[in-house]
């Protein structure tokens, strides 16, 4: 059974994901180096190849065993994507484009957008019935 989400939960959930958005956007403004705000576009990208991989899958065909390899790739692309969102703040970092403390509060802001939008989507997902 999941957890039914109320009003409380939204405005904690909005929290979260402002606080997020702050410490990345804070990452670029604080060192005037706006190569961070990358991240965000990595973070939301990331659910998007599962959300297609799970329409494009056929749960209700129990003969062909194939869905399971459209689900393995959705979940590959969006682990990828989110391993790019935490790595690419330290090649930035390695490379001397950003400062060690803009990659922490990239990475930690990071986390924390992508954190919100997997509890989003598990807090309103549809029931499915059999």
């Amino acid at each position: 059974m999941m957890p039914t989400a109320g009003l409380k939960t939204i405005i904690a959930l909005s929290f979260v994901l402002a606080l997020g958005f702050l410490l990345v956007i804070l990452s670029c403004a604080l060192y005037k180096v706006y190569y961070p705000l990358l991240v965000v576009g990595t973070y939301v990208l990331a659910p998007v190849p599962n959300w297609i991989c799970a329409r494009v899958a056929n749960p209700d065909d129990f003969v062909e065993s194939s869905g399971n390899a459209v689900l393995d790739l959705g979940r590959f692309c969006t682990g990828f994507l989110v391993l790019m969102g935490i790595a690419l703040p330290a090649v930035l970092a390695h490379a001397a484009l950003i400062n060690i403390p803009a990659m922490v509060m990239c990475i930690i802001g990071g986390l924390l957008i992508y954190g919100t939008i997997i509890s989003f989507g598990m807090f309103f997902q549809e029931e499915q019935e059999f």
